[in-house]
């Protein structure tokens, strides 16, 4: 039995991107439109109604903030799923965007490709983020003491993934670097999550880093 397509909407205030937004998550199996929008006013009205499982989120919209857009609608809707896609990458609006209840970050310039795999990150249980961004939120914890006393439950392999998402790296990266399947990558990811009781990369990485909540 095929697995029902996961809904997408798309905000994003500049038409071009937006249409090609939409076409590319329309050509992309086991994904389907359920709305684009031009601006937060459109995007507060319509999404509630459509319901989507995730939201490609702009930042820089013409009526109001994408990220205080994440806020109103993460307040009523918290299933749905954030991913923040914007040509910023300054700290206030990544940790901004992470504090509002986005999932991930990308970068515009990631091309479609990135965007899909990302998407497909996303709804494994990941937290995508750029390789730029990534490197960001991790020397944003650089001088903490290294360790936690729940990685040491990691086997070393499971390390060595940990280790890799630290540096930035998506499934594919990660599965490239160590010679393993992206299937093998997002089961060790999963007994990560399980040994550290977490639920996003970040707070793997946070824990990794030294960071506890």
């Amino acid at each position: 039995m095929m697995n029902t397509p996961k809904s997408i909407c798309i905000v994003e205030d500049k038409d071009d991107l937006r249409e090609a937004l939409s076409m590319m998550i329309k050509l992309t199996d086991g994904y389907q439109m359920a709305g684009a929008f031009k601006n937060a006013e459109e995007a507060l009205h319509h999404i509630p109604e459509v319901h989507p499982a995730a939201v490609l989120m702009d930042i820089n919209l013409p009526d109001a903030s994408g990220i205080q857009c994440v806020v109103t609608l993460k307040s009523k809707l918290p299933d749905i799923l954030f991913l923040m896609c914007t040509a910023y990458e300054d700290n206030d609006k990544i940790f901004s965007s992470l504090k509002a209840g986005a999932s991930g970050y990308i970068l515009k310039t990631d091309g479609p490709a990135k965007i899909v795999e990302a998407l497909d990150e996303l709804f494994a249980g990941g937290s995508p983020m750029s390789s730029s961004i990534a490197r960001k939120v991790v020397a944003s914890f650089s001088g903490l003491p290294a360790g936690n006393h729940l990685v040491q439950r990691l086997s070393d392999r499971e390390e060595a993934v940990l280790h890799c998402l630290a540096k930035g790296l998506m499934n594919k990266e990660v599965a490239d670097s160590l010679q393993i399947s992206q299937g093998t990558v997002k089961k060790h990811i999963q007994h990560i999550y399980e040994k550290l009781h977490v639920n996003t990369r970040v707070e793997a990485v946070n824990l990794y880093l030294g960071r506890t909540q």
